[in-house]
């Protein structure tokens, strides 16, 4: 076996120099990934999900006790995706005797699962007394589907669904 002394060179030898370079080195890698990895995260998610903890926990009681009057009203809502050229989702409303609920106003929307930011609004148009139609194109997708319901400014119903498109 051939050493570096039967070669004809001479062992390099380790300075403080050559320790000082490779630790920079290291450490300089392991911060520039660090800092592409960061920059990718932030800017591809916000991280925020509510504006703010400490609203949203007082509310909840006011939360509670709507969903509880929702309940009482016994509303039967129903949401189906309708095909064709172009795709349209449509909210049929019924009160408890299974009559169509009149005056009220749809608040819809598309809510992506894991970025607010990408969020679609839908415009809907009353076909008959309770029964609603989106105008608004129906991306692809996995969404939540957000229905609101609402009747003078208060807000009578409120529910969330995953649906895939």
């Amino acid at each position: 076996m051939a050493t570096n002394a039967s070669m004809g060179r001479s062992p390099r030898p380790i300075t403080g120099r050559t320790v000082l370079l490779y630790f920079v080195t290291f450490f300089g890698v392991i911060f520039a990934v660090n800092f592409y990895m960061v920059r990718v995260a932030i800017s591809s998610f916000s991280g925020v999900e509510t504006e703010s903890v400490y609203k949203a926990g007082l509310s909840f009681k006011n939360d509670v006790e709507a969903a509880h009057a929702q309940d009482a009203l016994h509303w039967k809502i129903e949401a189906a995706l309708q095909h064709g050229e172009a795709p349209a989702i449509v909210v049929t409303a019924r009160d408890a005797q299974g009559q169509a609920l009149t005056g009220i106003l749809p608040e819809i929307r598309l809510a992506h699962p894991t970025d607010k930011r990408r969020d679609v609004p839908l415009e809907f148009v009353e076909l008959s007394p309770g029964r609603f139609r989106s105008v608004t194109p129906v991306p692809e997708g996995q969404w939540d589907l957000v229905i609101g319901l609402r009747r003078d400014e208060e807000t009578l119903f409120r529910s969330k669904s995953r649906i895939v498109l």
